[in-house]
């Protein structure tokens, strides 16, 4: 083997290494619960027409996966709307008001999975029905498994982290559209689950 090959060779077998180690570690299969500690649901907007972007989270979101072969795996995230925090409490009174997710009417927004696929390497997108204010839509989000392993206790845990972007006026929150706020909503929802 020349010198040129055997280079070639070996830098063939370091990205097969390296593409290996991006695989994600499948997570044993059975029912997990969401650990509400270390799990979280962001929004984004852009702020004043789009002059910035405006983040904020909810503090309290529980739920319940599946962990399965792809046809057979389920999330169902469970997200408390009085929980609402962009780290102002006049804005976030506000945002608790008839003017957004009404949340004395409408105290859970939550998301039930229809459909996951996940590739090799832990990536791939989950459908399902997203009902906020009472009106429930088709969404699909980004789905990107972190990890998987023991936590502290020995129990198994596993990390999810979904993302997407929807039109909060088509879930009846139009207020200051677009002016104070984009009609686009960034989604993150952060996800670690204990199996049970």
């Amino acid at each position: 083997m020349t010198s040129i090959a055997r280079s070639l060779a070996l830098a063939f077998a370091a990205a097969t290494l390296a593409v290996s180690a991006l695989a994600a570690t499948p997570a044993p299969a059975g029912n997990y619960k969401i650990d509400t500690a270390h799990s979280g649901a962001f929004f984004e907007v852009g702020h004043m027409g789009g002059v910035s972007r405006f983040m904020g989270r909810f503090n309290d979101i529980s739920g319940d996966l599946v962990v399965d072969t792809p046809e057979k795996t389920r999330i169902k995230v469970d997200v408390k709307t009085d929980s609402v925090d962009s780290n102002h409490e006049g804005l976030d009174k506000h945002l608790k008001s008839p003017d957004f997710f009404a949340a004395v009417q409408f105290p859970v927004l939550n998301f039930t999975s229809t459909a996951v696929t996940l590739n090799p390497a832990g990536e791939g997108t989950v459908a399902g029905n997203l009902t906020l204010r009472g009106v429930t839509k088709p969404v699909t989000f980004k789905l990107k498994q972190i990890g998987s392993g023991k936590g502290m206790k020995g129990e198994q845990r596993v990390g999810y982290v979904a993302t997407g972007t929807i039109k909060r006026s088509e879930f009846g929150i139009s207020f200051g559209v677009p002016g104070a706020a984009t009609d686009e909503v960034d989604l993150r929802i952060n996800i670690e689950a204990v199996k049970q």
